[in-house]
């Protein structure tokens, strides 16, 4: 986990509910055929639906991020894999093959300027390599630390390197932890706040134990080591590679409690309706559309009265005409006065002649 990690935990606090939604978009457009209906926001179905996505978001982006930083272990490389010696190599075997690389790669055999200058860079490399690893404080450090041990000064025993390295460290546990805190405060981290808490001892008592043993912790060169090997093939993972890794698993679980926690552990994800409320919420709308269809109506019959509204004798008209209306209206739309004038019409044709009966 890196300081810059803090604050994009807070941005995967809201990204992965976006891509989930334009994923669900996708999900439907695959899914659902055309003329069908898409479930409606807000129905437990949909809800469900966006559930599920954004979960799988969240999980494929942890993965991912734990790929991600392995892969840049093995980019950068370590002294070791410049050699090409193993970790517990001894300083015999490390001085014979920087021999054999330096016969192999000297900058007097390169034929142009610009071979000769790669030549000598990965001379000055492997020198450094060779000067570092055959050097057992320097060693002990880079294992623990890194290559920025390199830069150390006025650093020549073990005692100064850990001194160094835990000067260098401290810092940096107090600054994520006070962050912790901070975003904690802002309500940005109330999801798994104990194990998140955990988390965090963890890493640090890791770190506090390998920076200060000589050899690594038997979870890592019996399990974790092995399985590695076997898996991708990679050489083992040196002291430093181990908490830089761990940082990243740890930033990873923190976003996991973070993003996963809630959708986990609630019955009903947020913004989710029942039965009952989804239909009271329908009725409410219909009840405004027909009240807002009646104003509309009111308003569009007093434009239509308005050129009689000086005209007492033409209203009055206009009253009576309209009530016949609405009252013919409403006694030929009734279905018993339609049947009965229907059996009355058949009832005066029957005995007419066939050309006399009409239509009506």
């Amino acid at each position: 986990m890196s300081s810059s990690g803090l604050l994009s935990l807070i941005g995967w606090t809201f990204l992965p509910n976006q891509i989930a939604g334009w994923l669900q978009s996708i999900y439907y457009g695959i899914t659902i055929r055309a003329g069908e209906q898409r479930p409606i926001p807000g129905t437990q179905r949909y809800v469900i639906h966006r559930r599920r996505i954004q979960m799988i978001v969240i999980v494929l982006y942890l993965a991912f991020t734990i790929f991600e930083a392995d892969w840049q272990l093995r980019r950068e490389g370590d002294f070791y894999t410049t050699l090409g010696v193993l970790p517990n190599a001894d300083e015999r075997a490390i001085q014979s093959r920087f021999r054999k690389l330096t016969i192999l790669h000297h900058p007097d055999k390169a034929t142009t300027a610009e071979a000769q200058s790669a030549a000598e860079s990965y001379f000055v490399t492997l020198k450094l390599a060779r000067d570092t690893l055959t050097d057992s404080a320097r060693r002990f450090a880079y294992d623990r630390f890194g290559p920025e041990v390199i830069e150390w000064r006025h650093c020549t025993t073990v005692r100064d390197y850990v001194f160094a390295g835990v000067r260098r460290t401290i810092p940096f546990y107090v600054s994520v932890g006070l962050g912790m805190l901070a975003l904690g405060f802002f309500g940005y981290l109330e999801w798994g706040k104990y194990w998140r808490y955990v988390t965090f001892a963890a890493i640090c008592a890791l770190e506090v134990h390998i920076i200060t043993r000589p050899i690594l912790p038997r979870l890592i060169t019996r399990l974790v080591n092995p399985v590695v090997n076997t898996m991708s093939g990679r050489s083992p993972y040196l002291p430093f590679q181990v908490l830089q890794l761990a940082r990243k698993i740890a930033f990873t679980v923190f976003i996991a409690l973070s993003q996963l926690g809630p959708l986990l552990h609630e019955p009903t994800a947020t913004g989710q309706l029942n039965s009952d409320a989804l239909q009271q919420r329908q009725l409410n709308r219909l009840a405004n559309a027909v009240k807002l269809a009646d104003q509309e109506t009111v308003r569009l019959l007093s434009l239509d009265v308005t050129p009689f509204s000086a005209d007492e004798q033409g209203m009055q008209a206009l009253r009576n005409g309209l009530q016949e209306w609405l009252v013919q209206n409403t006694i030929r739309s009734d279905p018993t006065v339609r049947d009965a004038v229907g059996r009355a019409l058949v009832k005066r044709r029957q005995g007419a002649p066939a050309g006399a009966r009409g239509t009506r």
